[in-house]
């Protein structure tokens, strides 16, 4: 499938979905280190990003699409979830700039831009325990798969890939960033809730494109 516009639509379709099936378990995540409020914060900012789609035009490209879920994001998803989402896929709209369509390096440069912008914003390294250990691999695998002279399609589904064991892996590490790290020690043993709806999300980016 092409990824162009219309493909970054159903890209946010399919990604407000999987925050309502997955939101109890978000929630669950999140009460173990965090508020409690992660499912609940993105299945309402995903919902409104949903509802907002028809203010598009038509012709509509992928970064008009990421803008708007970007800025939506920020205005509706309470918490830290909001700036730091909004943040990733505003610089990533921003690096997609009239390209209508994504070739591969577009695709790595997209999640590159969008990961290195939440670690701009939340000041968090890999390691941390936070959604940066999705984002950080995901964009180095992307990258990787793009060099290799993959696909578009097969790049995103890389950094999905990646996204998913990223996420995993944080389950063992010590959280030093957010209210997480106000544990310290307990906060081991617990996936990061940031880290799982980013996986949930590439996912969903590449359910879009098949």
């Amino acid at each position: 499938m092409v990824l162009d516009g219309n493909w970054a639509r159903r890209w946010v379709e399919l990604a407000a979905a999987s925050m309502a099936e997955n939101r109890t378990e978000l929630i669950h995540l999140d009460r173990n280190i965090g508020d409690g409020d992660h499912g609940e914060n993105m299945d309402r900012g995903f919902q409104a990003a949903l509802g907002k789609l028809t203010t598009l035009d038509a012709e509509a490209t992928p970064a008009d699409v990421l803008k708007l879920l970007a800025t939506t994001l920020i205005s509706t998803v309470g918490g830290a979830a909001g700036p730091l989402y909004g943040s990733a896929f505003l610089k990533g709209a921003v690096a997609l700039k009239g390209k209508p369509e994504l070739a591969p390096e577009d695709v790595a440069t997209f999640v590159e831009a969008a990961s290195a912008g939440l670690q701009q914003r939340g000041k968090a390294q890999p390691g941390d325990k936070t959604m940066v250990d999705a984002w950080a691999p995901a964009a180095a695998a992307a990258g990787k798969a793009a060099e290799a002279g993959e696909d578009a399609v097969a790049v995103l589904r890389a950094a999905a890939f990646a996204a998913v064991e990223g996420a995993a892996a944080t389950e063992p590490l010590v959280a030093r960033k957010g209210r997480a790290s106000y544990l310290g020690e307990r906060s081991a043993g617990h996936r990061d809730p940031g880290a799982q709806s980013t996986a949930y999300l590439l996912g969903a980016a590449v359910e879009a494109a098949s």
